[in-house]
């Protein structure tokens, strides 16, 4: 765990659950696993307070725990589950994509809530759309359900693992903690629920749908309270079909990008004949890219998605992409010369590249310097004298992306804490713009005149304004920013991740 991981996932936990959770997390991203006691003492938080931490980070699968032989439970934080609090806008948008308005908010939900039942977030999702509708209309649902199974179906969502019924009726002391289980053929198993109903809107009132005041509403007991249709049945998002959508669709879009006009040229509906299907095939399979790769000629052969080198194509078009931007077009031609032919001497770069020695040199010391390429010594004697050894430059693809993640994770670390500065020094600004709507808005409830509406828009001032517009477009761009770095993460993240699976 770098330095770097560390202080985004400090500003990460900060910015989504405070001061004490973001506390607790980064000791345990820090020491490893630990018990309460231990982590209580070494923190100087209370037990109490430790306890609602560890709660809401076990909720929102950050902390796992387990039980030793002594019968001790340590917990241990995810600090690549921490991370993908950054992909939290792109989950969100995918589900809109694929589901509409009504995914969007499933999705929404679950990352927000981390565990929901499926009736808590069906009636949540139909009441937050039915705000967004016109008066008089409202969602139903059943509408809601309907979109909840289709994410199950495409595994977007899954259940939670659970504490198994048993029927031993052993008197003897509880276990230290819950043991939870599931079975892969139960995870995406939607429970039969009959959730009729609609979604409600918020009332600004302090009456009921009824039109009854608060103080005279009857409190009903614990014992009137309906039962839950689906109580102890939870689910979560199932980040890891995201990344899998978000690997193909970038793929496809590689491919999209080197032969464009083949995809454009595509029937409407993909009703291809069989000659015009293996003449695409064979481009894929022929293309020196070796996305599509084939083997077997028996039936017209076997065509395969090669994940590895397509994933490794990806890593390698980002690292040009950084060196041309950070060194220039030169250095870029020195780069993808040195990947294509493995080790090079100072001297054949120059011959290849043909660029004058000097600026070959400071070019490759440049990137050099930079980790973006290697230097191997082989010496002809075992005396390693300078005028007796081969100095060949390389590409390590794996190190360079692993030193380019490194410096996305500062990147976005350095994007987060000026999001945080800009809203610190705007602070005041920002809180009276939110009066002024506030007041607005109950106001216009009420049924306020547009002049007095008009007097109290002008309670801020042209240039208060002007400001205001200044920082949302700031932080807009920031915010925009963090989704491009967060891209070039998942990218370098998959390379490796498929890297260290095959060795």
């Amino acid at each position: 765990m770098t330095q770097a991981e560390i202080k985004l996932c400090s500003l990460l936990l900060q910015e989504h659950f405070g001061e004490i959770v973001e506390k607790i997390g980064v000791h345990l991203i820090r020491t490893g696993s630990q018990p309460l006691r231990v982590i209580a003492h070494d923190t100087g938080t209370s037990l109490d307070q430790v306890k609602k931490a560890l709660c809401v980070l076990i909720q929102h699968n950050l902390v796992v725990y387990q039980v030793h032989k002594r019968g001790v439970v340590e917990y241990e934080a995810q600090c690549s589950r921490v991370l993908r609090m950054l992909r939290y806008p792109r989950y969100i948008y995918t589900a809109k994509t694929l589901y509409s308005d009504t995914g969007e908010l499933i999705v929404e939900e679950l990352l927000l809530n981390g565990k929901m039942t499926m009736s808590a977030v069906v009636k949540k999702v139909a009441d937050r759309l039915t705000e967004t509708m016109e008066d008089g209309k409202t969602m139903d649902y059943s509408e809601v359900s309907n979109t909840f199974v289709r994410l199950a179906d495409t595994h977007f969502v899954q259940r939670c693992p659970w504490v198994p019924v048993t029927e031993n009726s052993d008197p003897g002391p509880p276990p230290p903690a819950p043991i939870l289980v599931i079975s892969e053929k139960d995870m995406y198993l939607v429970p039969k629920l009959s959730l009729i109903g609609k979604g409600k809107r918020r009332r600004s009132s302090d009456e009921d749908a009824a039109g009854e005041p608060k103080a005279k509403r009857p409190k009903h007991g614990a014992d009137h309270k309906e039962p839950i249709p689906d109580d102890g049945i939870y689910w979560q998002a199932n980040l890891d079909r995201f990344h899998q959508h978000f690997r193909d669709q970038a793929i496809v879009s590689a491919v999209a990008n080197r032969m464009d006009q083949i995809f454009r040229s595509l029937p409407v509906g993909y009703n291809i004949s069989k000659q015009v299907l293996d003449q695409y095939l064979t481009l894929l399979a022929d293309d020196p890219l070796e996305f599509v790769g084939k083997s077997g000629d028996s039936g017209g052969g076997m065509y395969v998605i090669n994940l590895h080198k397509a994933l490794g194509s990806l890593a390698t078009a980002t690292l040009e992409s950084v060196v041309q931007e950070r060194f220039g077009s030169r250095c870029a031609r020195i780069f993808r010369l040195v990947l294509q032919k493995k080790h090079l001497e100072q001297k054949q770069v120059e011959d290849f590249a043909m660029i004058p020695a000097k600026e070959a040199k400071d070019m490759l010391y440049k990137m050099l310097s930079e980790n973006f390429i290697s230097l191997q010594e082989i010496p002809k004697t075992p005396d390693h004298a300078p005028s007796r050894t081969f100095y060949l430059y390389a590409v390590n693809i794996l190190s360079a992306a692993r030193m380019l993640l490194h410096r996305c994770y500062k990147s976005i670390a350095n994007l987060i804490e000026r999001r945080q500065f800009e809203t610190k020094e705007n602070k005041r600004l920002l809180e009276k713009s939110q009066r002024v709507e506030a007041i607005i808005a109950s106001m216009q409830a009420t049924g306020a005149e547009d002049a007095q509406l008009q007097e109290i828009e002008e309670m801020i001032t042209a240039p208060e304004r002007q400001q205001l517009e200044a920082l949302k477009r700031n932080v807009n761009k920031l915010d925009a920013s963090e989704i491009q770095v967060d891209e070039t993460i998942f990218l370098l993240e998959s390379y490796i991740d498929s890297t260290m699976k095959r060795q």
